[in-house]
């Protein structure tokens, strides 16, 4: 809320929040909703917040988030001495730095951990050692892999019998199948065994689910709906919380810490969608184009994918604006507008100058102010830290976008079905991946123009996410598509070109996804030669998709399909600590 503004005006855009919430299943509470207006209040009402929200002997949000804050302080340093502790022994070292990880509070611990793994990493241990058994040597594999240290799959020979297939003695293992599961999922090309640990794991692992002790088949059960390695480490951070509170060799400390810091960084986030919805709801750009889809929640919840972490938090809000504006620019092309106005909003794109707007259809003219105004606000914003030259690349990203959003709309208008590599070659563009990881960079102080340049080069790592983003939306989103009559779909121009079936297509173009996720297992091992806070946030942004587009559903455009229980999760619900 603005200084001089109506309180009446500022309940408006909160009751706008809490409808989109509503829109998709997510209840809020009438506690919720007082504490979301007092949070909003501008500056001179600061000394009327503590009255209006400490009641009776209840402390809330902001006293809250003070003493989760010193708890926190006081656990990390305890956890912190356990990693020291651990120096010389592998075995707890890494199983310490895996629980911290899965826990989500490795974050606090990042150079320290770095530092360990490298030391750990450069020991040279001899894993044909009888003492390492399948489930330590797959974490530790795992463990070293996710930080890109080039551990060989070799290591996994001596769980092979003379004909060269798995031991017949693991299948009674569920724990090691389990290890070595999700090991795998981080295998690069050529990596035949973990091909077949992959094969072998998951056939044997639905095999004996239903039979494991309830908190083992919940891990197993969760793991082949959602594999680690795949999955946004905030979600999984959550459901691994609630698994290693059963765990009876659970360490307190490290369980408190997880719960007040899962608990603080959700209020920090709930501030961050209240301060996006209010902007969008101030935009109304919805009421002004009743074809877009109204979706400033999931695309938040998006953006948290990218980066959760509370030093992230002004560039989560900017890319947040992006991919909603984003998305009524997708809308325009792929429902409403005629090639006409197609054409002008495309050249106006390109020019970038407010004086066309009025050559404009007059529907999407508030639009395009609204869009050149946002980045006026982040060049101002960058400018002070003299990183001017980011809005630049996202400005080009955007203009690339555009022109391939043109290009599809011509196709679907003119009933064009192109050839497969021509199709793939513009849908790589417009599955927006280019632009959204560009524009996760700009509120990132870290990132140099090194790294913009570099994306703007499309290089492997890069390309091999725009794969996986395009081919298991465009599975996700056939059946519909094929509904409202699109006949240029990556699906349909496949079957075509190669005379097979819809099933067929499907199955090619997962194994195309596949072979592009080990590619970006590649490009993040060491020595890479651009930051790896860059690289993971190329990775976030895959994890995304699979979790949005889980079991071939289209989550963005069915939030209630998909993505209200991880809404629920991540910015309503607290987690209960005792």
């Amino acid at each position: 809320m603005n200084e001089g503004s109506k309180i009446s005006d500022n309940l408006s855009t909160l009751n706008g929040i809490i409808s989109e919430l509503e829109a998709i299943g997510v209840k809020t509470g009438d506690v919720d909703k007082a504490l979301r207006l007092i949070l909003s209040l501008p500056h001179s009402y600061e000394h009327m917040k503590p009255i209006l929200m400490y009641g009776k002997e209840t402390l809330i949000f902001a006293e809250v988030k003070q003493e989760y804050s010193k708890a926190i302080e006081v656990l990390k340093k305890e956890t912190g001495s356990m990693l020291t502790t651990t120096a010389t022994n592998i075995v707890d070292a890494l199983n310490l730095i895996d629980t911290l990880e899965r826990l989500g509070i490795s974050y606090h611990f990042e150079n320290e951990i770095e530092k360990k793994l490298e030391q750990l990493f450069n020991l040279n241990t001899n894993y044909e050692d009888e003492t390492y058994d399948l489930y330590t040597v797959a974490l530790h594999f795992r463990v070293f892999r996710q930080h890109g240290h080039r551990i060989s799959s070799d290591i996994f020979n001596k769980f092979k019998d003379n004909d060269g297939k798995f031991q017949e003695g693991l299948k009674s293992d569920p724990r090691g199948l389990l290890s070595l599961y999700e090991a795998a999922h981080l295998r690069i090309h050529g990596e035949d065994i973990l091909e077949d640990a992959l094969t072998f794991t998951t056939s044997n692992l639905k095999s004996m689910a239903p039979n494991l002790r309830s908190l083992l088949r919940k891990q197993v059960v969760h793991a082949l709906v959602q594999p680690l390695h795949f999955g946004n480490p905030r979600i999984e951070a959550h459901n691994f919380i609630s698994i290693y509170e059963e765990f009876e060799s659970k360490n307190e400390t490290l369980l408190r810490f997880a719960k007040l810091d899962y608990n603080l960084l959700q209020m920090f986030h709930k501030e961050e969608l209240h301060e996006v919805s209010r902007w969008w709801k101030e935009l109304d750009l919805v009421s002004k184009l009743p074809y877009a889809r109204d979706r400033v929640v999931e695309c938040f919840f998006w953006a948290m994918g990218v980066y959760h972490e509370p030093q992230y938090s002004r560039a989560r809000v900017m890319l947040t604006k992006t991919i909603a504006m984003t998305s009524i620019i997708d809308d325009t092309y792929d429902a409403y507008g005629i090639i006409e106005e197609l054409d002008i909003f495309t050249e106006a794109i390109e020019r970038w100058d407010i004086s066309q707007i009025d050559t404009l259809p007059d529907y999407v003219k508030p639009f395009y102010e609204a869009l050149l105004e946002l980045y006026v606000q982040f060049e101002q914003e960058l400018a002070k830290e003299g990183r001017s030259y980011a809005v630049h690349y996202a400005k080009e990203a955007l203009k690339e976008l555009v022109r391939s959003y043109h290009v599809e709309a011509k196709w679907f208008i003119e009933g064009y079905l192109p050839p497969f590599n021509e199709y793939l070659d513009n849908a790589l563009i417009t599955c927006t991946y280019i632009y959204h990881t560009t524009t996760s960079l700009l509120g990132t102080e870290s990132a140099k123009e090194d790294e913009f340049k570099w994306l703007s080069r499309k290089p492997k790592m890069l390309v091999a996410s725009l794969k996986v983003c395009r081919l298991i939306d465009d599975i996700a989103t056939y059946e519909v598509e094929k509904e409202r009559g699109q006949i240029a779909t990556g699906i349909e121009s496949y079957m075509k070109e190669n005379g097979v079936s819809k099933e067929e297509a499907i199955d090619k173009f997962f194994e195309i996804a596949t072979n592009a996720w080990k590619d970006m297992n590649e490009e993040c091992l060491k020595p890479s030669s651009h930051p790896r806070d860059v690289l993971m946030r190329i990775l976030n942004l895959e994890r995304i998709i699979d979790v949005t587009y889980k079991g071939n559903e289209d989550g963005y455009t069915q939030p209630e399909k998909v993505l209200k229980p991880h809404i629920l999760a991540l910015f309503v619900d607290p987690i209960k600590i005792n």
